[in-house]
């Protein structure tokens, strides 16, 4: 299993007075320490809102590819509906040459919507805009000129598209959420998938990673080409208890505040603490706790090829995180690996 993080640039964790430049700067950090502790892969979601930083996803990825040497570099997740696919797969390929083959992208339609209005697409139009951009996205990674025409997007004439990758074949994860006809998509394709998993308990998508499998194997790709990713929040701390008392607080605040923009109950205590236990999605301990439930999480799900954290939107301080990722990076890769 392939351990890593994502993160949606958070500008507001850990105090008040953090400037942008200064979270900026150490996001880099961050990503620089995963590279140097052994993590596998470090991705960027893409927001467009006041508390984020996130919205110029691959110039992040960009900068931090010339501060590494390793760690594999993604999107989490390129709000494709609401974006161009060849300036998309433009940007990438680009952050791929400067990276020196590590750039991937984890594509989606988002659940977050204000890219919609801001770029000037119709929420209507939500499931089809994916479906066509992702078509032209696939045409352009695996074809040098493209010949292409859809409803939304002015058709392409036999057109080159450069520059092209470092990779022969950049991979493209599809991000789903609990839709079912987005794992089947998936699996139709034959492109690894990523799920988010927020809430409630694992297994519970079960059901949905078997369609996956199903359709990818009538669609006649192999086992090993249909691989599963999963993104849940998490943190490793020393021990259980200061892994609990670090995160809780700012999870419950931060839930809370999305439950009244959403229209879901507060978060309590009970609640959590169910969430942090043997089924629950958070992934939340001491690293022996943690590679215990990645485990378990990887054989609810008939296994698991990658696994990403969330961690900075829960209030932890940038000092917390780094010490986090070196946990994961001396511990918890260890003890999964075994």
């Amino acid at each position: 299993m392939e351990i890593g993080i994502d993160s949606f640039a958070s500008a507001m964790y850990g105090t008040s007075t953090l400037s942008s430049a200064d979270a900026m700067e150490q996001l880099l950090e961050r990503i620089v320490h995963a590279d140097q502790a052994g993590l596998d892969v470090f991705g960027i979601g893409e927001h467009h809102k006041k508390e984020f930083l996130d919205s110029a996803t691959a110039v992040i990825l960009a900068a931090a590819a010339a501060r590494t040497s390793r760690i594999r570099l993604t999107s989490a997740v390129t709000v494709l509906s609401a974006s161009d696919p060849v300036r998309i797969f433009q940007q990438f390929a680009t952050l791929d040459l400067i990276s020196k083959g590590r750039a991937e992208m984890v594509v989606g339609r988002g659940s977050s919507i204000e890219a919609y209005p801001l770029f000037g697409f119709d929420l209507n139009d939500y499931d089809a805009l994916f479906r066509e951009k992702l078509d032209l996205l696939l045409r352009i990674r695996d074809n040098e000129f493209v010949s292409w025409s859809g409803k939304f997007r002015a058709a392409i004439p036999n057109l080159p598209v450069y520059p092209r990758p470092l990779q022969e074949k950049m991979p493209v994860w599809l991000g789903v959420g609990g839709t079912p006809e987005s794992f089947a998509r998936a699996g139709t394709l034959g492109l690894p998938l990523m799920v988010a998993i927020i809430g409630g308990n694992t297994s519970r998508f079960r059901p949905l990673v078997d369609l996956y499998r199903e359709a990818g194997a009538r669609a006649g790709f192999t086992p090993e080409q249909l691989k599963v990713g999963l993104h849940s929040p998490g943190y490793v701390a020393e021990t259980n208890e200061r892994a609990v008392s670090e995160y809780y607080p700012g999870y419950a605040e931060l839930w809370t505040k999305l439950g009244r923009e959403r229209g879901w109950p507060p978060v309590t205590r009970t609640q959590f603490d169910h969430l942090i236990g043997p089924q629950g999605v958070l992934v939340v301990g001491s690293p022996e706790q943690v590679a215990e439930k990645l485990i378990r999480h990887s054989e609810s799900l008939g296994g698991v090829d990658r696994f990403t954290f969330q961690m900075d939107n829960a209030g932890l301080t940038h000092e917390q995180l780094m010490r986090s990722i070196e946990l994961i990076g001396e511990k918890v890769i260890p003890l999964v690996s075994k």
